[in-house]
């Protein structure tokens, strides 16, 4: 599986001209330097507007960089992407902050679409099994003739999920997946990340789930105005150090 490297990497928005010849731009991230190394699994934390989307973007080929590099397995990405768009859809599996099915199409035939793209050398009769298999680990069997509309918003986002599953993917990115949804339902999708995680898939995610944040106390990656503000290895929501114990003193003297 590869690693992941971010080098030096900015990326700029043009806005509206004010006035002639003056061009404007907003900073996504801004002088980002990151490794997400196989099977890492990152929470992305920050405001809104701090740069959680445009840096999932960035690193799953969705947006190229206006300056800096991103590597996949040591390779450019942006130039991997001009070779073909599916490889990062061969070595992604995203889901977004908006609802992305295809309303007018049932679960099934949305899922089939994603494995035609995912798995191109696999045809109907190979990619219905996997389907099954997708839904079940999300913990939806059975539901291949539902429409979008007919399901909870939980529902939509686990079929999200199965669908960014497919490929068997090597690395999972996720943007406030957890959004709008109950307790119960949250718990669950922490529990199979947490079990994909664990069979060796990485996974980057972004979140404002910060009591599951601090359960799960894995890697955070806090983002404050474009830049990476702090990177802890088992954090809580908020660090941005780590967090070291105190040396035992005794009236004022280190004990050793």
């Amino acid at each position: 599986m590869p690693t992941i490297e971010l080098e030096n990497v900015t990326k700029l928005y043009k806005q509206r001209k004010r006035h002639r010849g003056d061009k404007r731009f907003e900073v996504g991230v801004e002088d980002v330097n990151l490794t997400i190394r196989q099977g890492d699994f990152v929470f992305v934390i920050g405001s809104s507007g701090a740069g959680k989307s445009t840096l999932l973007n960035l690193i799953a080929g969705q947006a190229r960089p206006t300056r800096g590099r991103v590597y996949v397995g040591h390779k450019d990405l942006s130039w991997m992407m001009k070779l073909s768009r599916n490889r990062a859809s061969i070595i992604f599996g995203k889901v977004w902050q908006e609802p992305t099915l295809i309303r007018n199409r049932t679960v099934r035939e949305n899922l089939l679409l994603a494995g035609r793209i995912a798995c191109p050398r696999e045809g109907e009769r190979q990619l219905e099994p996997k389907i099954k298999k997708v839904l079940g680990l999300v913990g939806l069997p059975g539901v291949e003739k539902k429409y979008p509309v007919e399901m909870s918003i939980g529902e939509a986002r686990r079929v999200e999920l199965a669908r960014a599953l497919i490929g068997s993917p090597p690395v999972l990115v996720l943007d406030e997946i957890t959004a709008n949804l109950d307790d119960d339902s949250i718990w669950d999708v922490f529990h199979l990340l947490n079990e994909l995680n664990r069979r060796g898939t990485t996974v980057i995610m972004a979140t404002h789930a910060s009591q599951y944040v601090n359960i799960m106390r894995r890697r955070v990656v806090t983002l404050v105005d474009g830049k990476v503000f702090g990177d802890v290895k088992k954090g809580r929501y908020g660090d941005v150090t780590e967090k070291r114990p105190k040396p035992l003193t005794a009236y004022g003297t280190d004990l050793i």
